[in-house]
């Protein structure tokens, strides 16, 4: 049968009884003591120090803590497992300043004073007795001893009485607080609600707190990291225990989320505020109200450990533990976080991008930007790398906080500075570093990265290399070019150039080296000579500088010679040439070793060489008779191409040459430009059968035929730009033609002849001829096709007078230019020679009234004369001059300029003076 009052209870108030009554004070001083607690110290922990309460009770028993509360009317139930009430446990509650604990979470019997707060009728049932507090029942004793009540109010939690009701089924301990009037019970229990997670967090021998409905319930599994996974509810965090704290980070679908703000637990909440990354709840000496620290704790022992707790996070998440510069929200946070940063900066815990162990701080290099590519390549050559994912400005201010140094695109570039690896190597750096440059100023920083030559040096900078587009794997001493199998599209946005193959070989760097090597140095000739043939193998003969023609090759007797003094073997070209060309015969290893293009192209022959210059400007490309012929152009050309040394073929062959100058594609070309150096030059010097090129016709030309000689060769209309023209193109051609007019075993037709004179006057009209330079045969052509002696010939300017002069003794070209025409041969016109007076007379009229004029100008499509006319019967002129004696003739023009005709000498009157009519 259990004893009606097991704690003493009674003893217990009648000793505070007295000692209030002995002192009124003391009354006064436990009043204002338990109203300062409750309205201050320990506001708004009802749930906080009813839950230490009961995580102490099961620590105590061993058993896992649960923690009810729930409403019956006016009434606050909060149940618990664990040891049951005790008669020092009685003590502690009613002494208000001591406690009973020797261990655990609470040290002062005082906290149990919150629920005065809510309550003023407080029962304690445990299994091993229960007590009750009251306040009524205090006022009540007060009254009985004449004690007055203090202004602060009835001192509740100073008296117990014992109660006989037990906690309820199932419950060691059960306290029932009688909610004071005007308390939202329900409110009351949302707030508890709010606060049973952390209680958990905080308390670990509490398990479950159910408040309500509601039930929270955590659960712990440990990881072969050293975190604990805790989690309540869907609510999940990492915790890690040191030696003096426990660090927990809240966890949302694997991600640790840092906390902003929060408040040092010790181990529940309390006033101190943090603004550290974790959680903390420490074990550290806090004042009675348990809302501040102790002076002079030990706060920065707290943190050992914490290290060791951001190494168990998974790597990527590590740096966001680290607290990064702001200000500290307390004094104990600005303690706490140099602590932590000492902590981290003391201790190894950045991954390295290597896999390797951790690194301490001030041992790890970030270099923002880095991808694992690019962790990849540099690793063995910048030391303590991190993880890229950890490189990002999201971490930077968190790894500047511990020391960590960072590396900008600059100092990569120096770190590189006398690294020696493959070119391929390279590519990868360029290829890693790409996604970096994304402006002008990160390409600044990059200016000095070293960089692999094709000829094996590695330089520093790409703003004096060049990439090759197509260039190939040669070595090219004369130029900065970048091995190919280093050359990243990245170096030309770093400054570096490209060229092609034609760029490297138009090189005057190049040039230079061709013309200045030492013949006796075979390796230096044999490197160049390589280099130079595989560049032009890539490119079209035309781009290859005529200067390479320099470059020496050996011959078929080892000599070394300029490769365009050089032939191919069985090059046709030879057997074309005179016997003392400078040419000699390429060794056939070369030809074996190279492409023949390739050397065709920088000057070997085969056939004939073109030569090509663009914007010349001057006869100075070693071209024989050069200069003569830049004398017959206006100005300089926009581009020289012309076929080389044909000066040099023998003259017996030049039947063979021709034929090898039209089946080459490049040389046949040339041969079209009838103004070009090339057509000039055969026409000039070249001969067939003793005879100059220019002096030959095309076999179906037929504007000189009887003077000029068809060519004779197969190909002749394909060389037609090279052959006389139809016209009358130099004082030489026109020497060359008055000549044959004045040979008199040439027998041209009279409409050559005619044509040859209207050419040749249109040339001297045209200013092409130079009369001073131009020699006169003794003879010329007369209509008749005869020659005749140019002193007793006549230039007819007159149609009329045709009739009265001889043929045999008439020139003729065109009238309008028969004056151009006379002056040219030194011959009179025949105008100016006969003169003739009509003796018969006629019938006078016009022309538009005749109409046989009028029929002969519309059959004719001129337009009919005007003016007057003279039909005769017979017309007869007497002339006088050149020619004598009366003339019968068709029609005839007087000195007044009237037109006499007969009948029948119409249509030729019309036909010579009527105009033609406009189209």
């Amino acid at each position: 049968m259990p004893r009606p009052d097991p704690f003493g209870t009674a003893g217990l108030r009648e000793g505070t009884l007295l000692a209030w009554a002995s002192s009124p004070t003391r009354l006064r001083e436990d009043a204002a003591t338990e109203a300062d607690l409750v309205r201050a110290g320990y506001r708004d922990r009802v749930l906080t120090e009813l839950a230490q309460n009961a995580a102490d009770a099961a620590a105590r028993a061993g058993v896992p803590g649960v923690l009810c509360l729930w409403r019956d009317g006016d009434d606050l139930h909060v149940a618990n497992t664990g040891a049951v009430l005790d008669e020092a446990g009685v003590q502690a509650l009613t002494a208000l300043r001591a406690s009973s604990k020797t261990g655990g979470v609470g040290r002062f019997g005082v906290g149990f004073t919150a629920v005065a707060a809510v309550s003023a009728d407080i029962e304690i049932r445990s299994r091993s007795g229960s007590i009750r507090f009251s306040a009524a029942r205090t006022r009540d004793a007060l009254a009985d001893r004449d004690l007055p009540v203090p202004e602060s109010g009835i001192p509740v939690l100073r008296l117990a009485w014992p109660v006989p009701a037990p906690p309820a089924p199932g419950w060691d301990t059960e306290v029932v607080l009688r909610l004071r009037a005007g308390i939202d019970a329900d409110a009351l229990l949302d707030g508890f609600a709010a606060e049973a997670v952390d209680l958990l967090l905080e308390l670990p021998a509490l398990t479950t707190v159910t408040v309500g409905a509601r039930t929270f319930t955590r659960t712990c599994t440990d990881t072969e990291s050293g975190l604990r996974v805790v989690a309540v509810g869907e609510r999940t965090w990492w915790e890690y225990t040191g030696p003096h704290a426990r660090w927990l980070v809240p966890v949302v679908d694997g991600v640790p989320v840092p906390v902003s703000q929060d408040v040092l637990r010790a181990p529940t909440r309390s006033d101190e505020e943090l603004s550290l990354p974790a959680l903390v709840i420490a074990d550290v000496p806090m004042q009675p109200d348990r809302r501040r620290l102790l002076p002079g704790a030990p706060v920065a022992g707290l943190v050992r450990g914490y290290a060791d707790f951001v190494a168990a996070l998974p790597p990527r998440h590590r740096p966001s533990m680290v607290p990064v510069p702001g200000f500290a929200r307390s004094e104990v946070d600005a303690l706490l976080r140099e602590a932590v940063l000492q902590e981290l900066r003391a201790h190894p815990w950045l991954p390295p991008a290597d896999g390797g162990d951790d690194l301490l701080p001030d041992r790890a290099t970030a270099l923002t930007g880095l991808t694992d590519e690019l962790a990849g390549v540099l690793a063995d050559v910048v030391p303590g790398l991190i993880r890229p994912d950890l490189c990002g400005p999201r971490h930077a201010a968190a790894l500047g906080a511990v020391d960590v140094h960072r590396l900008g695109p600059a100092r990569i570039a120096e770190l590189l500075a006398g690294v020696e690896r493959e070119p391929a190597w390279w590519y990868r750096l360029y290829e890693a570093l790409t996604p970096l440059v994304v402006d002008a100023v990160v390409a600044e920083e990059l200016a000095a990265i070293p960089l692999p030559l094709s000829d094996g040096r590695t330089v520093t900078g790409p703003r004096t290399t060049v990439l090759g587009t197509d260039v190939g794997h040669l070595r090219l001493p004369w130029v900065r070019l970048v091995h190919p199998d280093a050359a990243h599209p990245l170096l030309t946005r770093l400054g570096a150039g490209t060229v092609t193959a034609a760029d490297l070989l138009a090189d005057p760097a190049l040039l230079a080296a061709v013309e200045d090597v030492d013949a006796a140095d075979c390796e230096a000739t044999t490197e160049l000579a390589d280099v130079v043939l595989r560049l032009a193998a890539q490119v079209p003969a035309a781009a290859v500088p005529r200067e390479l023609g320099a470059l020496l090759l050996p011959d078929v007797d080892g000599e070394l010679v300029p490769a365009d003094e050089l032939l191919l073997p069985g090059a046709p070209l030879a057997e074309v040439l005179v016997p003392d060309a400078p040419f000699a015969t390429l060794d056939p290893q070369v030809v074996e070793r190279y492409d023949a293009d390739a050397l065709r192209a920088v000057g070997v022959g085969w056939g004939f060489t073109v030569l090509r210059a663009e914007l010349p400007t001057g006869p100075d490309h070693d071209l024989p008779d050069e200069e003569q012929w830049w004398e017959t152009l206006d100005g300089d050309p926009d581009l020289l191409v012309a076929v080389r040394d044909l000066d040099l073929v023998d003259d017996a062959c030049w039947d063979r040459a021709l034929s090898l100058l039209v089946a080459d594609p490049g040389t046949a070309a040339v041969l079209d430009d009838r103004r070009g150096y090339t057509a000039w030059w055969l026409r000039t010097f070249a001969t067939l059968d003793g005879r100059t090129l220019g002096h030959l016709r095309a076999p179906d030309d037929d504007a000189f035929a009887g003077l000029l000689d068809p060519c004779p060769h197969p190909d002749a209309d394909r060389l037609r730009a090279c052959l006389a023209a139809t016209d009358v193109e130099s004082t030489e051609a026109a020497a060359l033609l008055l000549d044959l007019l004045a040979d008199p075993d040439r027998i041209p037709v009279p409409v050559v002849t005619v044509h040859t004179h209207a050419a040749l006057a249109a040339a001297s009209a045209a200013g092409v001829l130079d009369l001073d330079d131009l020699h006169l045969p003794d003879a010329v052509r007369s209509l008749a096709g005869t020659t005749v002696d140019a002193a007793h010939a006549l230039v007819l300017d007159r149609p009329w007078l045709a009739a009265v002069i001889p043929a045999d003794r008439l020139v003729l070209g065109t009238l309008p230019a028969a004056p151009v025409l006379a002056d040219l041969l030194d011959v009179p016109l025949a105008s100016a020679e006969v003169s003739g007076h009509v003796t018969g007379p006629g019938r006078a009229t016009e022309w538009r009234n005749e109409p046989a004029a009028v029929l002969a100008a519309a059959v004719a499509g001129r337009t009919v004369p005007r003016g007057p006319l003279v039909v005769h019967e017979r017309l007869t002129v007497r002339c006088s001059g050149a020619v004598t004696g009366e003339h019968e003739v068709a029609w005839w023009v007087d000195g007044s300029g009237t037109t006499h005709c007969t009948a029948s000498g119409l249509a030729a009157a019309v036909a010579a003076l009527a105009p033609a009519e406009p189209r």
